[in-house]
């Protein structure tokens, strides 16, 4: 047996068998959660002129304290086409362009007006360029304002609309294959034979990459039989293949030998890691594939740690690794052993608390916590109010 992996280095060497997948012109509605595989810049400059903040009236600042004439008015796409004398106003709403000759903004509840003349009826703006969004305010054109490998949020989204991009550069979507191995599972709602247990861990994987860019191949339950999972991973046309079970030891864990017989070349096996050590990664042909244990917890685990940031970095993630906060305890922890461990656990009154019942195979649990706690291999105990890290469970 080799040493059991750290997990950062794992994640590193996992990382390190994929490629960002190149990035192609994609409308912005369809972009919404990639990663920009190239610089975003600005193609115009916003706002490309002088805006009112507020109703009220076009002023010159000079002019203060009054009285104005005022001579017309400016709207939101409809900008007053003249120029403002010295004793003369605008009308002007909030997004309208301040005409020219004019450089503050009066607002309305600071003025009189009859008919077309207009005073003075409090303090007034108390300095020049009162109430207006400079051109430039938000951005120039040419700035860059989303960078490679950041994801694109709503806000991204709409930032680059407004500076003038109708389309944005991402990967693809990546496609991802799943299947779970073994004799004893069958489909939830299924009436059980003795020994026979309901499969859940496809729908847990696919779940959880449900907000990446993916597309889902669902490869079913593959029974513990070496031809059959020889030739359905053989089969395989996808980014990435991810399996659950079958990982370990024992003489039904086939998975890594049938992966070897379709073509399959690992990279690693094994990592220091509680729950999920049977891990396993590596490429078939242009497949990256990344066998998880089958205990549903190990799977969660591992597909946060693992199959997330692999997606991610396909995809053209910057930093696609999950990163973890600082957090107080808010119960005991007994010393850790040689692995890292990810407690379940779950914040009360903001502290960080692991449930003594830490099995692999207790989803009751998992579903029950909202955060990862993260002990580093030979932890000493730690007491409450010590600082531990979490990852965020969504």
């Amino acid at each position: 047996m080799t040493p059991l992996l750290p997990v950062a280095e794992a994640q590193s060497r996992l990382l390190a068998l994929a490629t960002p997948l190149p990035p192609e012109a994609t409308p912005l509605a369809r972009a919404l959660g990639h990663w920009a595989g190239q610089p975003v810049t600005a193609r115009r400059t916003q706002p490309d002129a002088d805006l009112s903040a507020m109703d009220g009236y076009a002023i010159r600042f000079a002019d203060l304290p009054g009285p104005w004439t005022v001579i017309g008015e400016s709207a939101a796409g409809r900008p007053f086409a003249g120029t403002a004398s010295p004793g003369e106003a605008v009308r002007i709403f909030t997004g309208a362009m301040l005409p020219a000759g004019t450089d503050t903004v009066l607002v309305q509840e600071e003025a009189q007006r009859e008919g077309t003349a207009l005073a003075l009826a409090g303090e007034g703006p108390q300095y020049l360029r009162r109430n207006v969004r400079a051109r430039g305010l938000d951005f120039h054109e040419g700035d860059v304002l989303i960078a490679a490998g950041e994801r694109i949020t709503p806000a991204r989204l709409a930032l680059a609309g407004v500076a003038g991009h109708a389309t944005l550069p991402v990967a693809r979507r990546v496609r991802v294959a799943v299947a779970a191995t073994g004799d004893e599972l069958v489909p939830p709602g299924t009436p059980l034979s003795p020994g026979q247990l309901p499969e859940t861990n496809r729908l847990m994987l696919m779940a959880q990459l449900a907000d990446l860019p993916v597309d889902l191949i669902d490869l079913g339950i593959l029974p513990d039989d070496m031809a059959t999972l020889t030739a359905a991973f053989a089969g395989v046309d996808a980014d990435l293949l991810v399996t659950s079970g079958g990982a370990s030891v024992g003489d039904h864990d086939l998975v890594r030998p049938a992966l070897a017989a379709a073509g399959a070349a690992l990279d690693f096996w094994r990592v220091a890691l509680r729950p999920g050590k049977p891990v396993m990664a590596g490429r078939m042909r242009n497949t990256v594939v990344l066998g998880l244990p089958g205990n549903p917890v190990s799977a969660f685990v591992t597909a946060m740690l693992f199959v997330r940031p692999l997606v991610a970095r396909m995809a053209g993630a910057g930093n696609p690794l999950p990163v973890p906060r600082p957090i107080l305890l808010g119960a005991p922890l007994p010393a850790n052993g040689p692995r890292a461990d990810y407690l379940r656990g779950a914040i009360v009154d903001g502290r960080a608390v692991a449930p003594p019942l830490q099995d692999s195979a207790m989803l009751r649990t998992l579903a029950a916590a909202d955060c990862l706690i993260l002990r580093a291999p030979g932890a000493p105990a730690a007491n409450p109010g010590d600082s531990v890290e979490i990852l965020s469970i969504a």
